[in-house]
């Protein structure tokens, strides 16, 4: 386990195929999509409502942050994941939903929101096969994948959502899926409207481009809103579910709406 140093907070320290990634931050923090999932309710996070003046201590922030390390470096499936050469453990996660409710199919069409580094894409592109197709969008860089096209920009601008139709239409698509999550600031009354608004743009995105019959996966946090997004969600399918995968960890507040049978 390497040193943390008392110079500034550690936020992470997480491994992508083989390689160690170190990100500190004073004033603002910044979390790798990788590790993001397991970090967002972490709880240094949750006793926050502002990292920079926050009540711990520096030494606090280290011996929590080591025992976040420890737990992410210990974890079955963020090490099975670096063993089969997975972008991130979260494939683990649309793994278990795919086994349940067997939204992907050979030959579909796919949509990821939120994909980088890429794990759902990856998982997308390998049931879907050749004669199908895996168009994935992220604010971040995301390695070459193949049987996927990626595009990076942020969707809520015009331009990139443009561009992201253009790969899109005139087809309609089979599948939307969604791992999105924002940056988050601490303070759970910002994150859960910005969470919010995610799940928000990625129900909107079926509403312009999934199939009649076509199918919806999307994380969301439970608090403030939930119960009012699941109805929206239930208004346009047929079926809905919520997933709390066993590769989701127990302390988060992430679950995964399941939706099936657009109404369209």
């Amino acid at each position: 386990m390497p040193s943390l140093s008392d110079a500034a907070f550690v936020c992470c320290l997480g491994s992508l195929r083989g390689q160690i990634y170190l990100i500190l931050g004073l004033k603002t923090v910044i979390l790798t999509p990788s590790i993001l999932e397991d970090y967002i309710f972490y709880q240094t996070f949750l006793d926050s409502g502002d990292l920079v003046r926050n009540k711990m201590s520096k030494q606090k922030h280290s011996a929590s942050s080591t025992r976040w390390l420890k737990e992410h470096f210990d974890d079955k499936y963020a090490n099975e994941a670096r063993k089969k050469g997975f972008r991130s453990r979260a494939i683990f996660k649309i793994e278990e939903i795919q086994n349940k409710d067997k939204l992907l199919k050979p030959g579909m069409t796919v949509v990821d929101l939120g994909a980088a580094p890429g794990g759902w894409s990856q998982f997308a592109a390998k049931v879907v096969g050749e004669g199908g197709r895996v168009i994935a969008c992220d604010l971040l860089p995301m390695e070459s994948i193949a049987g996927v096209s990626f595009l990076q920009g942020d969707f809520r601008e015009e331009a990139v959502l443009n561009a992201l139709l253009d790969r899109i239409q005139p087809e309609m698509v089979d599948v939307v899926m969604s791992d999105m999550a924002p940056n988050m600031a601490g303070n759970l009354s910002v994150d859960q409207p910005r969470a919010m608004y995610l799940v928000e743009l990625a129900l909107d995105m079926c509403r312009q481009v999934l199939a009649p019959n076509g199918s919806f996966v999307v994380k969301v946090f439970q608090g403030e809103g939930f119960d009012d997004y699941v109805k929206a969600v239930r208004d346009l399918f047929k079926v809905v579910k919520i997933r709390k995968p066993d590769s989701s960890r127990s302390r988060s507040r992430e679950v995964f709406i399941v939706a099936t049978g657009y109404k369209g």
